[in-house]
């Protein structure tokens, strides 16, 4: 028709498909000028294709299709100002929310990274000196098996992404050395996700700076039991105090991969050395 563009030749010249035009038609953001009676076939008029622009425009800064058609409806300079002013700082928190998130994959990825070795050699204990840290815990319910702890971890997700809060894409849980002496070495008692400081929740819990004594498991998470017997053992060869329950950090899991085979969890008890208990002791502590 004569000044009209059908919806095919609309689809081809701004790049959409027709079905995103007919939607847009649906909710009444973007209707064609002229409807044929006999066809139902839609056809747009020439300044109508800058209405589409402007949608299209506003679509890609960010705005939702019903603040698009809200603000389409009278908008003006001033309205278009203030809307885009607001929008500014919408972008301003999404830029702050990726570099989080990128910081968190390149954390994960270095941690993957450093690991890897221990898929192609036998784990070895190290000693460490491990940074202060904090974890949004959450405590697992009895008999505490590995139904109880992916719940108690499936909460901490939930409550983090609620909040928008700054944790690691990675997960842990504690498991108390009383129950690692008795043999049962998945009988975990708290699940945690490593987490900046913040106010926005109160189940964080602080981790010290201090010395460590840890191994990488490299298996299924029923076989753990290998590792602490590994790291029990030179713990009491080489004259090492247990002071903590033991600290489990998923490197590589179900997120990274699918064959239980390659999960990589780093277990890790705070230690004193027999130097260091002997001048406690000196010192009367």
């Amino acid at each position: 028709m004569e000044d009209l563009f059908s919806i095919g030749e609309v689809s081809k010249y701004q790049n959409i498909s027709k079905q995103t035009l007919i939607f847009y038609d649906k909710i009444g953001l973007f209707c064609p000028a002229y409807v044929d009676p006999n066809n139902g076939y839609r056809y747009y008029s020439a300044s109508q294709i800058d209405r589409l622009d402007t949608i299209l425009i506003m679509k890609k800064i960010g705005f939702s299709l019903k603040e698009i058609k809200e603000h389409m409806e009278h908008y003006t300079i001033d309205s278009s100002l203030v809307a885009l002013r607001n929008q500014i700082s919408v972008i301003d928190r999404q830029i702050r929310e990726l570099e989080l998130i990128r910081s968190r994959v390149v954390h994960r990825c270095g941690q993957m990274e450093a690991a890897r070795a221990c898929q192609a050699n036998e784990p070895q204990v190290i000693l460490e000196s491990a940074p202060a840290r904090h974890l949004l815990f959450e405590p697992v319910n009895a008999p505490y098996t590995l139904k109880e702890i992916s719940i108690a971890t499936k909460k901490c997700f939930a409550e983090a992404f609620k909040k928008h809060l700054p944790i690691f894409f990675q997960s842990g849980v504690i498991v108390p050395l009383e129950r690692i002496r008795q043999g049962h070495y998945t009988q975990a008692s708290t699940a945690f996700l490593p987490i900046e400081p913040t106010d926005q929740a109160k189940n964080i819990q602080a981790m010290p700076a201090g010395k460590c004594a840890a191994i990488y498991h490299v298996g299924d998470y029923l076989s753990i039991g290998r590792s602490y017997e590994k790291l029990l053992s030179y713990c009491q060869t080489h004259n090492l105090e247990i002071i903590s329950d033991s600290y489990e950090f998923c490197i590589n899991d179900y997120i990274t991969t699918r064959d239980e085979n390659e999960y990589i969890t780093k277990i890790l008890f705070y230690v004193k050395t027999e130097t260091s208990m002997k001048k406690g002791c000196e010192k009367g502590i």
